[in-house]
């Protein structure tokens, strides 16, 4: 089938690909052709940048839907062209050779650890495809270049980081201590210019997606710092929004947070709590830290973002310092 391409060195293919993507701009139902040094990638449009000149591609097979294929719905994450299976997935490379006859994925890796450690990462094994572990995920609007194997990063917190973003006003301080590649941060950033962000990191993997992010998506009001927050956060004051999404020591980190906020400001405190008791318990321990300080704090929404193992919830609660 004759269509509009562009003629690419193979070298700078996968770059210019993922590109053509982000623009919508690539031809998804024809096969890229290779030949001479070179790759022809078919496009939908004309693209700034590059010549145009046509050529005949192969056209794709239309794809069958994983669940389909497999006659059942896998479950899976899928962070940019990257697809990451759970752990305790038993049938894992059936679900993986489903995956890889979709266009849009170019890796299948399934999560051998939980995420532990002082940088909060996993171990991640190559089940199928390129075995990169690099991408670019669009989440909100916005692109997010990071490393799964060097940094956590879930998708699944999309809803969830537009929901904070969202009680953010211009003009506030919004401290997000744990920020990791950028999500909260660069989404706040550019909704609200005049907001002063600040975003910090102890992992310096992150902080180095971080820094690409911030100038991929040209943010000029986000100030980074690497090192521990307990550390990094001394000399702040009066923030109107304190973002504290490592869930499962997040108790340790939250004496230093209430000590920076504001009198009405508000505290986005992110846990692991069991199903038996979701939420009564951190907040009665959130008052007794809070109360050593000789402050209360009025809860103003609590809710189970995802679960997280059996039994147990990922939850938020939104909590004002008065």
């Amino acid at each position: 089938m004759e269509s509009l391409c562009i003629r690419v060195p193979k070298k700078a293919g996968e770059e210019v690909r993922r590109k053509l993507i982000e623009l919508g701009a690539i031809n998804s139902d024809l096969k890229i052709r290779s030949g001479d040094g070179f790759l022809l990638i078919p496009v939908i449009k004309q693209v700034e940048g590059y010549d145009i000149e046509k050529g005949d591609f192969e056209v794709l097979e239309k794809q069958k839907p994983p669940e389909e294929i497999l006659g059942f719905a896998p479950a899976y994450e899928q962070i940019g062209d990257i697809a990451i299976i759970d752990r305790y997935e038993p049938d894992a490379k059936r679900i993986a050779d489903a995956l890889m006859q979709q266009n849009r994925i170019r890796t299948v890796l399934q999560a051998e650890t939980s995420v532990s450690g002082e940088y909060r990462t996993r171990e991640l094994t190559v089940l199928a495809g390129e075995g990169k572990t690099e991408t670019i995920y669009r989440e909100n609007g916005y692109r997010y270049l990071l490393d799964v194997a060097r940094v956590y990063f879930t998708p699944r917190l999309a809803t969830e980081r537009l929901r904070v973003a969202n009680q953010v006003r211009d003009g506030d301080t919004v401290v997000d201590m744990f920020a990791g590649v950028g999500p909260f941060s660069i989404l706040i950033a550019k909704k609200f210019p005049s907001a002063r962000v600040i975003a910090i990191d102890k992992n310096p993997d992150a902080i180095h997606y971080l820094r690409e992010n911030v100038k991929l998506n040209k943010v000029r009001n986000i100030e980074i710092r690497e090192g521990d927050a307990r550390e990094e956060i001394k000399g702040l004051s009066d923030a109107d929004h304190v973002i504290m999404n490592l869930p499962h020591s997040v108790f340790e980190f939250l004496e230093d947070a209430l000590r920076i906020v504001k009198k009405g400001g508000i505290i986005h405190f992110y846990a692991i709590a069991h199903e038996d008791d979701l939420f009564e318990g951190i907040l009665k321990k959130i008052e007794e830290t809070a109360g050593r300080l000789d402050l209360q704090i009025v809860p103003l929404n609590k809710r189970v973002v995802r679960p997280y193992a059996p039994y147990q919830y990922n939850i938020c609660i939104d909590f004002q310092v008065v």
